[in-house]
Protein backbone atom coordinates (compact mmCIF):
# COMPACT_ATOMS: atom_id res chain seq x y z
CA UNK A 1 0.00 0.00 0.00
CA UNK A 2 2.82 2.41 0.88
CA UNK A 3 4.44 1.84 -2.52
CA UNK A 4 1.15 2.62 -4.29
CA UNK A 5 0.76 5.89 -2.42
CA UNK A 6 4.33 6.88 -3.32
CA UNK A 7 3.69 6.02 -6.98
CA UNK A 8 0.55 8.18 -7.02
CA UNK A 9 2.45 11.13 -5.58
CA UNK A 10 5.28 10.77 -8.10
CA UNK A 11 2.87 10.62 -11.03
CA UNK A 12 1.05 13.69 -9.84
CA UNK A 13 4.25 15.62 -9.33
CA UNK A 14 6.25 14.69 -12.43
CA UNK A 15 3.76 13.76 -15.15
CA UNK A 16 3.88 15.18 -18.44
CA UNK A 17 -4.32 22.34 -18.98
CA UNK A 18 -6.59 19.97 -20.54
CA UNK A 19 -9.40 18.04 -18.97
CA UNK A 20 -10.09 15.31 -21.50
CA UNK A 21 -11.56 11.92 -20.74
CA UNK A 22 -9.17 9.17 -21.75
CA UNK A 23 -11.73 6.55 -22.67
CA UNK A 24 -14.21 8.74 -24.52
CA UNK A 25 -12.05 11.42 -26.13
CA UNK A 26 -14.25 14.24 -24.84
CA UNK A 27 -13.93 17.11 -22.40
CA UNK A 28 -14.36 15.92 -18.83
CA UNK A 29 -12.44 14.64 -15.84
CA UNK A 30 -10.59 11.32 -16.16
CA UNK A 31 -13.45 8.91 -16.74
CA UNK A 32 -16.30 10.84 -15.12
CA UNK A 33 -18.18 13.66 -16.91
CA UNK A 34 -17.90 17.34 -16.12
CA UNK A 35 -19.70 20.45 -17.40
CA UNK A 36 -16.55 22.18 -18.64
CA UNK A 37 -16.47 23.19 -22.30
CA UNK A 38 -13.67 24.24 -24.63
CA UNK A 39 -13.82 27.47 -26.61
CA UNK A 40 -15.77 27.23 -29.85
CA UNK A 41 -13.76 26.13 -32.91
CA UNK A 42 -11.37 24.14 -30.70
CA UNK A 43 -10.05 20.94 -32.28
CA UNK A 44 -8.48 18.06 -30.33
CA UNK A 45 -6.60 15.11 -31.83
CA UNK A 46 -5.64 12.45 -29.30
CA UNK A 47 -4.55 8.87 -28.67
CA UNK A 48 -4.47 6.83 -25.48
CA UNK A 49 -3.27 3.61 -23.94
CA UNK A 50 -6.26 2.01 -22.18
CA UNK A 51 -5.71 -0.44 -19.36
CA UNK A 52 -8.15 -3.34 -19.60
CA UNK A 53 -9.50 -2.40 -16.16
CA UNK A 54 -10.92 0.87 -17.50
CA UNK A 55 -12.66 -0.52 -20.59
CA UNK A 56 -15.90 -2.52 -20.93
CA UNK A 57 -15.41 -6.30 -20.41
CA UNK A 58 -15.33 -6.85 -24.20
CA UNK A 59 -11.68 -5.73 -23.96
CA UNK A 60 -10.13 -8.36 -21.73
CA UNK A 61 -6.72 -7.08 -22.89
CA UNK A 62 -4.97 -3.70 -22.88
CA UNK A 63 -5.84 -1.62 -25.92
CA UNK A 64 -5.56 1.83 -27.53
CA UNK A 65 -7.90 4.46 -28.89
CA UNK A 66 -7.65 7.64 -30.93
CA UNK A 67 -10.12 10.43 -31.52
CA UNK A 68 -11.08 13.68 -33.24
CA UNK A 69 -12.98 16.19 -31.13
CA UNK A 70 -14.43 19.53 -32.30
CA UNK A 71 -16.24 22.16 -30.24
CA UNK A 72 -18.37 23.40 -33.12
CA UNK A 73 -20.21 26.09 -31.14
CA UNK A 74 -19.73 27.42 -27.59
CA UNK A 75 -22.49 25.02 -26.49
CA UNK A 76 -21.87 22.01 -28.77
CA UNK A 77 -19.00 19.49 -28.75
CA UNK A 78 -18.78 16.43 -31.01
CA UNK A 79 -16.19 13.64 -30.88
CA UNK A 80 -15.46 10.58 -33.01
CA UNK A 81 -13.53 7.85 -31.19
CA UNK A 82 -12.03 4.56 -32.36
CA UNK A 83 -10.94 1.78 -29.99
CA UNK A 84 -8.75 -1.03 -31.32
CA UNK A 85 -9.72 -4.73 -31.34
CA UNK A 86 -7.28 -7.63 -31.40
CA UNK A 87 -7.67 -10.28 -34.09
CA UNK A 88 -7.58 -13.03 -31.47
CA UNK A 89 -10.62 -11.52 -29.70
CA UNK A 90 -12.54 -11.42 -32.99
CA UNK A 91 -11.75 -15.02 -33.90
CA UNK A 92 -9.57 -13.99 -36.86
CA UNK A 93 -6.35 -15.72 -35.82
CA UNK A 94 -7.14 -18.93 -37.82
CA UNK A 95 -7.33 -16.73 -40.93
CA UNK A 96 -3.80 -15.45 -40.51
CA UNK A 97 -4.52 -12.22 -38.66
CA UNK A 98 -2.88 -11.22 -35.38
CA UNK A 99 -2.54 -8.15 -33.22
CA UNK A 100 -4.76 -5.11 -33.60
CA UNK A 101 -6.71 -5.55 -36.84
CA UNK A 102 -10.10 -3.88 -36.30
CA UNK A 103 -11.72 -1.09 -34.31
CA UNK A 104 -14.93 0.00 -32.63
CA UNK A 105 -16.18 3.43 -33.74
CA UNK A 106 -18.65 5.78 -32.08
CA UNK A 107 -19.72 9.40 -31.68
CA UNK A 108 -20.05 11.48 -28.53
CA UNK A 109 -22.07 14.69 -28.17
CA UNK A 110 -22.08 17.26 -25.37
CA UNK A 111 -24.59 20.13 -25.11
CA UNK A 112 -24.14 22.97 -22.65
CA UNK A 113 -27.46 23.93 -21.09
CA UNK A 114 -26.12 26.56 -18.66
CA UNK A 115 -22.87 28.50 -18.52
CA UNK A 116 -21.12 28.88 -15.17
CA UNK A 117 -22.33 32.09 -13.49
CA UNK A 118 -24.85 32.73 -16.30
CA UNK A 119 -27.75 34.03 -14.18
CA UNK A 120 -26.17 34.46 -10.79
CA UNK A 121 -22.68 34.40 -9.35
CA UNK A 122 -22.74 30.91 -7.87
CA UNK A 123 -24.57 29.13 -10.71
CA UNK A 124 -22.72 25.99 -11.89
CA UNK A 125 -22.29 25.09 -15.53
CA UNK A 126 -24.63 22.30 -16.71
CA UNK A 127 -24.02 19.91 -19.62
CA UNK A 128 -26.10 17.12 -21.14
CA UNK A 129 -24.07 14.44 -22.89
CA UNK A 130 -24.01 11.03 -24.48
CA UNK A 131 -21.40 8.66 -25.87
CA UNK A 132 -21.98 5.79 -28.28
CA UNK A 133 -25.79 6.26 -28.29
CA UNK A 134 -26.46 4.07 -31.36
CA UNK A 135 -25.39 0.62 -32.49
CA UNK A 136 -25.52 -1.24 -35.80
CA UNK A 137 -26.41 -4.50 -34.09
CA UNK A 138 -28.79 -5.56 -31.37
CA UNK A 139 -31.31 -2.79 -32.05
CA UNK A 140 -31.29 0.90 -32.94
CA UNK A 141 -30.48 2.16 -29.43
CA UNK A 142 -27.38 0.74 -27.77
CA UNK A 143 -29.43 -0.26 -24.75
CA UNK A 144 -28.61 -3.76 -23.50
CA UNK A 145 -26.58 -5.51 -26.21
CA UNK A 146 -24.98 -4.79 -29.57
CA UNK A 147 -21.76 -2.97 -30.28
CA UNK A 148 -22.52 0.20 -28.34
CA UNK A 149 -19.84 -0.76 -25.86
CA UNK A 150 -19.24 2.78 -24.56
CA UNK A 151 -22.90 3.74 -24.41
CA UNK A 152 -23.85 6.21 -21.69
CA UNK A 153 -26.05 9.23 -21.05
CA UNK A 154 -25.32 11.82 -18.39
CA UNK A 155 -26.20 15.14 -16.80
CA UNK A 156 -23.22 17.00 -15.30
CA UNK A 157 -22.74 20.19 -13.27
CA UNK A 158 -19.42 21.92 -12.52
CA UNK A 159 -18.51 24.89 -10.32
CA UNK A 160 -15.08 26.47 -9.86
CA UNK A 161 -14.28 27.98 -6.47
CA UNK A 162 -11.50 30.39 -5.59
CA UNK A 163 -9.68 29.63 -2.34
CA UNK A 164 -7.20 32.43 -1.89
CA UNK A 165 -5.06 32.34 -5.04
CA UNK A 166 -6.00 28.75 -5.83
CA UNK A 167 -8.81 27.39 -8.04
CA UNK A 168 -10.70 24.21 -7.19
CA UNK A 169 -13.28 22.70 -9.51
CA UNK A 170 -16.10 20.52 -8.23
CA UNK A 171 -18.15 18.33 -10.61
CA UNK A 172 -21.23 16.24 -9.92
CA UNK A 173 -23.02 14.10 -12.49
CA UNK A 174 -25.47 11.28 -13.00
CA UNK A 175 -24.47 8.57 -15.47
CA UNK A 176 -26.82 5.99 -16.98
CA UNK A 177 -27.04 3.15 -19.45
CA UNK A 178 -28.68 -0.28 -19.64
CA UNK A 179 -25.75 -2.33 -20.90
CA UNK A 180 -25.77 -5.89 -19.59
CA UNK A 181 -21.99 -6.26 -19.42
CA UNK A 182 -21.11 -2.67 -18.45
CA UNK A 183 -24.06 -1.16 -16.65
CA UNK A 184 -23.88 2.45 -15.50
CA UNK A 185 -26.52 3.84 -13.20
CA UNK A 186 -25.36 6.18 -10.48
CA UNK A 187 -23.75 9.36 -9.27
CA UNK A 188 -20.23 10.38 -10.33
CA UNK A 189 -18.17 13.18 -8.82
CA UNK A 190 -14.75 14.72 -9.06
CA UNK A 191 -12.46 17.48 -7.83
CA UNK A 192 -9.79 19.33 -9.83
CA UNK A 193 -7.00 21.60 -8.63
CA UNK A 194 -4.93 23.99 -10.75
CA UNK A 195 -2.04 25.32 -8.61
CA UNK A 196 -1.52 29.05 -9.09
CA UNK A 197 2.28 28.62 -9.08
CA UNK A 198 2.07 26.23 -12.07
CA UNK A 199 -1.26 26.58 -13.95
CA UNK A 200 -0.19 24.13 -16.67
CA UNK A 201 -0.71 21.32 -14.16
CA UNK A 202 -4.13 20.00 -13.14
CA UNK A 203 -4.62 17.36 -10.45
CA UNK A 204 -7.80 15.28 -10.54
CA UNK A 205 -9.52 12.93 -8.12
CA UNK A 206 -12.83 11.29 -9.07
CA UNK A 207 -15.43 8.61 -8.55
CA UNK A 208 -16.93 7.61 -11.91
CA UNK A 209 -19.96 5.72 -10.44
CA UNK A 210 -17.92 2.49 -10.51
CA UNK A 211 -14.35 3.17 -9.35
CA UNK A 212 -12.16 5.79 -7.70
CA UNK A 213 -9.29 7.25 -9.73
CA UNK A 214 -6.45 9.71 -9.32
CA UNK A 215 -4.67 11.48 -12.14
CA UNK A 216 -3.20 14.61 -13.68
CA UNK A 217 -2.96 16.56 -16.93
CA UNK A 218 -0.14 18.79 -18.09
CA UNK A 219 0.12 21.38 -20.87
CA UNK A 220 3.28 21.44 -22.99
CA UNK A 221 4.17 24.08 -25.61
CA UNK A 222 0.65 25.59 -25.36
CA UNK A 223 -0.82 22.85 -27.56
CA UNK A 224 0.29 19.40 -26.41
CA UNK A 225 -1.45 17.86 -23.41
CA UNK A 226 -0.42 14.74 -21.51
CA UNK A 227 -2.69 12.89 -19.12
CA UNK A 228 -2.24 9.99 -16.74
CA UNK A 229 -4.72 8.09 -14.59
CA UNK A 230 -4.48 5.48 -11.89
CA UNK A 231 -7.82 3.69 -11.74
CA UNK A 232 -8.45 2.19 -8.31
CA UNK A 233 -5.13 3.85 -7.47
CA UNK A 234 -3.11 1.15 -9.27
CA UNK A 235 -4.09 0.58 -12.94
CA UNK A 236 -2.28 2.96 -15.30
CA UNK A 237 -3.93 4.60 -18.31
CA UNK A 238 -2.43 7.53 -20.22
CA UNK A 239 -2.47 9.52 -23.43
CA UNK A 240 -1.49 12.57 -25.46
CA UNK A 241 -3.71 15.19 -27.09
CA UNK A 242 -2.85 17.95 -29.56
CA UNK A 243 -5.21 20.92 -29.31
CA UNK A 244 -5.55 23.99 -31.53
CA UNK A 245 -8.20 26.56 -32.32
CA UNK A 246 -9.47 27.37 -35.80
CA UNK A 247 -9.60 31.03 -36.78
Amino acid sequence: MQKRVILCILLLCFTFTLSAQLTYGTTGLLHAPSAEMREDKTVMLGANFLNKEITPPTWYYHTYNYYLNVTILPWLEVAYTCTLFKAEALGLKPYGYSGFTNQDRYFSVRLRALKEGQFWKHMPAVVLGTSDPFTSSGGVIASEQGNGYYNRFYLAATKHVRVGRETIGVSLSYVYNRRREYKLNGVAAGVTYNPSFHPQLRLIAEYDSRDFALGATYLLFNHLHAQVELQRMKYFTGGLTFQFRLK
